[in-house]
């Protein structure tokens, strides 16, 4: 499956693209996915030195840097929604085009202890506050600009599937620059 996501064709890929990742995470508990994902990267980069940590799989590509960067960011940004859509349910909640927050934010220049400290830190805050969501709140939701409307329990789904499809990635850029 193509996850590819840029800007450029995002609102008209939105429900193709969301549809793949809620296939990709199937029947897999969300939270258990994110929980993964701290252990995952650390063991993923463990036998990775600078160099290759920025070598990038292909020109237009992103490298393993960039792609932890990514999901750094990710978790501001999915912080911030489902936060917005608890509340203020009902307004909008805009895209952003992560190809440009690489390159404008310089994902390649950071360090990978600083981002996944970053990420560590992001990612328990995130899971204990939706942990505490009633049901109610849970199903609060915010309006996409891209692809409509979302509740949180929606996007708690949509972000365990895209650490999936980051991990995927991650493991094809190391076979590309290992």
């Amino acid at each position: 499956m193509d996850f590819s996501n840029p800007a450029s064709g995002a609102a008209e890929r939105a429900g193709t693209y969301t549809r793949q990742l809620l296939d990709l995470l199937g029947d897999r508990d969300p939270f258990d996915v994110q929980r993964e994902l701290v252990a995952w990267l650390r063991d993923a980069v463990a036998d990775m030195d600078e160099e290759s940590l920025r070598r990038r799989e292909a020109p237009g590509k992103w490298s393993v840097l960039e792609v932890v960067g990514h999901l750094a960011d990710t978790e501001l940004v999915y912080r911030y929604r489902m936060r917005m859509s608890v509340a203020q349910p009902g307004e909008p909640i805009a895209g952003y085009d992560q190809d440009r927050w690489a390159t404008g934010l310089r994902y390649n220049e950071d360090t990978v202890a600083d981002l996944l400290a970053e990420i560590e830190f992001l990612r328990a805050a995130n899971l204990a506050w939706v942990a505490g969501l009633t049901p109610e709140e849970l199903g609060r939701a915010g309006v996409h600009e891209e692809r409509g409307t979302e509740s949180v329990e929606h996007i708690v789904k949509l972000l365990a599937a895209h650490d999936l499809v980051h991990r995927a990635q991650i493991e094809r850029i190391k076979a590309a620059v290992l």
